[in-house]
């Protein structure tokens, strides 16, 4: 599934692309894509004629802001899920195999929507709405990565009351929005903690630790394009670069490269969780 750095990625390049474009049609392929309004037709009378005013991301909600004839037009939410793609093409190109949605837009581009899996989502939400009511995971975010609210005491105060592993905890998106899978394995590594260490036995100093590789290894992902694992994309179909550099995810059997002990993996309430039994205590 796409984290932080993937749908931040494509978050830019969309800004990048459509940004003052209006959307002047589109083309449901598959209905259940459209999470919001109940009606396929309600959802693209919505988006007709509404420009793109900016683009927003929210934990891994990305969310369009709408404007129409200098009014708020309300916003199109998009949720990529495990395998959703959003590609910026031009309208005559082929379509790929499981493109659900497609947008299209004035300068004769389309945004497409692809998704082998189909779990991804998409909302239109109109300006008599409150965003956080048509689409509900927005209200069990917890605080952005980067933002002051994800503060050291912050994350001290909600680890203290957690007795359940630091890697499940982490995944927990009303503990921090984004986060997933690759990079709280990659910062865990980087701070020294097993993902199986309690969040009640955690040390200031380790949460300390911890805080600040978090927002480090998202932070590096972001500026070489998230990683390419589970085939992502960015709008312009390039893969992201991280997973080149990656130091446990997706490298069990394979040594460390810090002190060339074979990498570790487990399972974690469902989730594989990747370490190095000689660096993480």
């Amino acid at each position: 599934m796409p984290e932080l750095p993937e749908v931040e990625t494509v978050r830019r390049g969309l800004n990048q692309m459509t940004r003052g474009l209006e959307i002047v049609g589109g083309d449901v392929l598959l209905a259940r894509t459209v999470a919001h309004p109940f009606l396929v037709a309600d959802f693209l009378a919505g988006l007709q004629r509404s420009a793109i005013a900016q683009w927003h991301r929210r934990g891994k909600y990305l969310l369009a802001e709408l404007t129409r004839s200098g009014q708020a037009a309300g916003w199109l939410g998009v949720h990529l899920r495990m395998t959703g793609q959003l590609l910026w093409l031009l309208q005559d190109d082929p379509l790929q195999k499981h493109t659900r949605i497609r947008l299209f837009f004035s300068d004769r581009r389309e945004l497409r929507f692809v998704d082998m899996r189909t779990f991804g989502r998409l909302w239109w939400v109109s300006p008599e709405e409150e965003l956080d009511n048509a689409i509900a995971g927005l209200q069990k975010l917890g605080p952005e990565p980067f933002s002051a609210d994800f503060s050291l005491d912050y994350l001290a105060q909600a680890l203290s009351h957690r007795r359940r592993p630091i890697k499940n905890a982490l995944l927990d998106q009303s503990l921090v929005a984004g986060v997933g899978n690759i990079y709280a394995d990659e910062a865990l590594f980087l701070s020294g903690i097993r993902p199986t260490t309690l969040c009640t036995v955690l040390r200031r100093t380790q949460i300390q630790r911890l805080h600040k590789q978090l927002i480090q290894v998202l932070q590096a992902s972001i500026e070489v394009g998230g990683t390419s694992f589970s085939s992502f994309l960015d709008v312009r179909g390039i893969n992201g670069n991280y997973g080149g550099v990656a130091q446990v995810y997706n490298r069990e059997g394979q040594p460390c490269r810090t002190c060339g002990q074979p990498i570790q993996r487990i399972k974690l309430a469902g989730r594989s969780a990747h370490f190095c039994l000689q660096c993480q205590k």
